[in-house]
């Protein structure tokens, strides 16, 4: 195939996974000369887009995010700086998975992915990124209980010292937006009294609040 061919075959798709293409050796050596000279970029083994001065769509950071590595929602320190929780947006893109956890390097950054069990894989909702293509990102309680559980270890589990920790180490802010009866009942889903104790902390940093 010529890669004019290809362009006109896939200039509608902001990714292109492999199965979509034919398959065999001489399809993957196509790609591989391809990708060298920019005329697609490998997001991961399997899946591609076009080069920069190749596409008219371009998907944002978190819609890439979950094409990736399926199932996925964006959350942890990506999502708290989307929320405004902690101060800084993180380089990385970070998201939580089902599956084992991952890291994949590409074109477009870091993507990180923390493996939660499938029990409490939830509390995500589907949003649009900038350009309007959609993904998956925690809801700010989800995030929140998602960052701590995988910083447990880190955490004091005295709920005074944990609330300190949290704030001075991790830099919460904004707590008050946060609903608390939903923050309470994904703190719940790891089934673990250190995780409630810390969300009893993070509500008494946050104060009022429904």
């Amino acid at each position: 195939m010529k890669f004019t061919e290809f362009k006109a075959k896939f200039l509608g798709l902001p990714v292109i996974p492999s199965r979509l293409l034919s398959g065999g050796q001489a399809d993957i050596n196509q790609l591989e000369r391809w990708r060298r000279s920019g005329r697609i970029v490998k997001l991961r083994r399997g899946l591609y887009m076009l080069g920069a001065g190749e596409r008219r769509l371009e998907p944002g950071r978190a819609y890439l995010a979950g094409q990736i590595y399926q199932p996925s929602y964006v959350s942890l320190e990506y999502a708290l700086s989307v929320y405004g929780l902690i101060p800084e947006r993180p380089a990385d893109m970070t998201s939580v998975s089902a599956r084992k956890t991952a890291v994949f390097v590409n074109d477009f950054g870091t993507f990180s992915y923390q493996s939660v069990k499938p029990s409490v894989f939830r509390g995500f909702t589907a949003v649009k990124d900038e350009t309007g293509f959609p993904y998956f990102m925690a809801e700010p309680e989800k995030a929140v209980a998602d960052f701590v559980y995988l910083n447990l270890g880190k955490c004091p589990s005295a709920e005074k010292e944990a609330g300190e920790y949290l704030a001075e180490a991790f830099r919460f802010q904004d707590l008050a937006s946060l609903r608390r009866r939903r923050l309470k009942e994904y703190f719940a889903l790891f089934g673990m009294k250190k995780m409630d104790r810390i969300a009893d902390a993070i509500l008494g940093l946050a104060g009022g609040g429904a």
